[in-house]
């Protein structure tokens, strides 16, 4: 199968946090603000209603209108929604919104309301795909219990289902594999703290958490670790990595938000379930931070 000729999948795609006010509700102002200086910083485009921002939590009106918001700041071609949901209809729902809006690209997890077996992921791809909007799919078996292995990924893509996967397994050596069985399937990067791992690999994209607060420093990591420059990309890597692996922890939502505050954007606090950070979880981060923003990394 061929890809859409043009790819809006690739480069720095930042999974946006999004801005609550202090009484929980959504700051839209401030959301279109975040996207225009994402992409004036460095990054690609953005992927709103992803696990960042919080899109479980969301009502359906604030939903739609968070990606609205994203594609009215920067373009659709930019913005590529996560569509997730627990049933398939409601899945294409988001699909075909985010086509409605302008979107290029969508972004979608297998069905997670329950352990999914290989026909179940194969029918839900296939449905949302129907929707005519370019499906990139999200592998996090670590939080849906299912996992999106590469021979399943290579028939996904071998149906045209998808055109990319975001790869948050963690698993660096399955990025071989992947382009062994579907060579024309992008690879993105999907959680920070293997980013060079898998750039050095052969990732045509980041679906990033960490440029929410440091866009400059983490695109220039990217942009370094795809060209190969790894006299650039390594030492970066190693300075940025303390605060790189708090995407792939649990309170990831929380401490991102965290180091925005702390350099001086706009993290505020997050929807329950979630809760504040521990006192010493709080330390950690802005200690990290701080040491990135002393060596110029903000």
């Amino acid at each position: 199968m061929t890809h859409p000729e043009n790819r809006p999948w690739r480069g720095v795609l930042v999974a946006t946090a999004l801005p609550l006010r202090e009484d929980l509700s959504v700051d839209h102002d401030r959301y279109a603000e975040h996207c225009s200086w994402l992409v004036e910083n460095g990054c690609d485009g953005v992927v709103p209603n992803g696990s960042l921002g919080e899109y479980q939590v969301l009502s359906p009106e604030e939903r739609a209108r968070v990606v609205e918001t994203a594609v009215a700041a920067i373009g659709g071609a930019r913005v590529m929604p996560g569509v997730a949901a627990y049933g398939s209809a409601e899945a294409r729902h988001w699909a075909e919104q985010a086509g409605e809006a302008g979107c290029e690209a969508v972004m979608l997890l297998p069905p997670n309301a329950y352990r999914a077996d290989e026909r179940s992921v194969l029918a839900h791809y296939a449905e949302v795909a129907g929707a005519g909007v370019p499906v990139v799919a999200y592998n996090n078996p670590i939080d849906t219990k299912v996992d999106l292995v590469p021979e399943l990924l290579a028939r996904l893509h071998g149906e045209g289902h998808i055109h990319g996967v975001k790869e948050f397994s963690g698993d660096v050596r399955r990025a071989y594999r992947i382009s062994e069985l579907a060579p024309d399937l992008d690879l993105l990067i999907g959680a920070d703290d293997v980013l060079l791992e898998l750039a050095v690999a052969g990732a045509k994209g980041w679906v990033a958490g960490y440029p929410n607060a440091l866009p400059g420093a983490s695109a220039d990591l990217y942009r370094a670790a795809v060209a190969g420059d790894l006299t650039t990309a390594l030492p970066l890597y190693r300075q940025l990595h303390p605060l790189l692996r708090w995407d792939s922890r649990v309170e990831f939502v929380q401490a991102i938000k965290l180091s925005m505050d702390v350099v001086g954007r706009y993290g505020g606090p997050v929807r329950p379930p979630r809760v504040p950070l521990l006192p010493e979880q709080e330390a950690a981060v802005r200690a990290a931070t701080e040491k990135a923003m002393a060596a110029g990394l903000a």
